[in-house]
């Protein structure tokens, strides 16, 4: 029985990259022989066990066969007598298709190595198209190195293609496509993993909304970039210096989806109106609700895509606002009780003003003047009203009065300041 260490712990330690979780492969073992040795099995379509001390996931070397539609229509064996290459071989990209043995030899029978070395991300075998997730995964290891230089292999980009025109996307659950989408929006160029899905026509079955987008015109004036497509994209570049400090995981991927959502309205503009889009905001709200839903995207995810979507414009005009329309949007955010919603709010809002060509270092006041409003109407108390008998509607109505007196104060300090 031999173990090697497999996949991506291998492909990090060769890129100098500090490694997460470890996966092994048992070669020549069996389910009886990893029980007496003390693994535990946890596997449920094949084996795989956690070691009695280090609980690390030692699999036994296995080969599939496709026996049905989608990326779970696959038989799996894994008798003793299964090889490394034969197990490697199954693998989606020759990167992740080495191993090492215990003494640090390197098992690499598809020359991953070599294409790590070159930057290409390219399919281990025709086998590739059997599995339909492997198209997002790709686009996923995009969205991860394409900072480092890394590109997909023509090749592999054919088979993706065909993949898409297959139908085998369909197959794909929900909660899989926003695993890979949620993965792929913590990645150092989110952006790639749509453009990656584009370029083999995935884009169109996995998220047709977004996908409508790219081709359709924005006023010049506004958009010297134009296309609606682009600009989402680029809206996506603008956010991340701003979310370099303070943003967790979760709160940067909702930002950066809301961003994929907050124009999809435009991709139903009907063309006589273009390049004119008024009221998308509505229609985007409407479809960044269908789209969540669809792809089964957690609650907040969702809150967060359908206020960007439904009020971005309402921060970029913030300035020429009245201060009851300021009001009636600090409500809409919640942003009197939920602070964090409205500062996630605002740093969408900005990605979107900065992803524009020629606007990308453009300074964005709305965000500071909004953030003031809002703490100019949470510092309005409720006990002084109380004290002069205000109860009820009338003490409700008294205090929003009070509120929106205190953003006017606050638009008019703004004005003043103002060249």
């Amino acid at each position: 029985m031999e173990i090697f260490l497999v996949g991506g712990a291998v492909r990090d330690k060769l890129m100098g990259i500090p490694g997460k979780d470890r996966d092994w492969v048992v070669v020549g073992g069996t389910e009886q022989i990893m029980r007496e040795q003390g693994f535990q099995p946890v596997g449920k379509d094949f084996p795989v066990f956690l070691h009695p001390q280090t609980h690390e996931e030692y699999a036994l070397a296995r080969t599939e066969r496709k026996s049905g539609k989608g990326y779970t229509g696959f038989e799996c064996y894994s008798g003793s007598e299964v090889t490394l290459e034969q197990d490697l071989s199954r693998r989606d990209l020759t990167i992740n298709a080495m191993a090492e043995h215990t003494d640090g030899t390197l098992e690499d029978p598809f020359n991953g190595q070599r294409d790590l070395q070159d930057k290409w991300l390219r399919h281990v075998s025709p086998a590739f198209v059997e599995d339909p997730l492997r198209v997002l995964r790709v686009a996923r290891f995009l969205a991860r190195y394409a900072h480092l230089g890394f590109r997909v292999a023509p090749e592999t980009n054919a088979l993706m293609q065909e993949i898409a025109a297959s139908g085998e996307l369909q197959t794909l659950t929900p909660e899989r496509v926003w695993a890979e989408t949620e993965k792929a929006l913590a990645e150092p160029s989110p952006w790639r993993y749509f453009e990656a899905l584009r370029d083999c026509h995935a884009l169109a079955v996995v998220f047709p909304e977004l996908d409508r987008l790219f081709g359709v015109p924005q006023p010049p004036k506004h958009h010297p970039e134009i296309d609606t497509g682009v600009h989402v994209m680029m809206t996506l570049q603008a956010a991340l210096p701003l979310l370099q400090q303070n943003i967790e995981k979760p709160d940067r991927v909702a930002i950066l989806f809301a961003l994929i959502c907050h124009d999809l309205g435009k991709g139903l503009t009907p063309e006589n109106l273009w390049p004119s889009h008024h009221g998308h905001e509505d229609v985007s709200e409407h479809l960044a609700e269908k789209l969540c839903q669809r792809i089964r995207a957690p609650n907040p995810v969702k809150r967060l895509a359908k206020l960007v979507a439904s009020l971005h414009t309402h921060s970029h005009r913030a300035l020429e606002l009245k201060p009851a329309t300021v009001m009636r949007t600090l409500e809409a955010l919640d942003a009197l009780r939920r602070p964090d919603t409205l500062h996630h709010f605002l740093l969408a809002c900005e990605a979107d003003a900065k992803g524009r060509t020629g606007f990308e270092n453009r300074e964005y006041p709305q965000a500071d003047y909004l953030r003031d409003c809002a703490t100019a109407a949470s510092r309005v108390e409720v006990q002084p009203l109380l004290a002069l008998g205000f109860r009820g509607e009338t003490l409700g109505a008294e205090l929003r009065k009070r509120r929106i007196d205190a953003i006017r104060t606050v638009k008019n300090a703004y004005v003043k300041e103002s060249p």
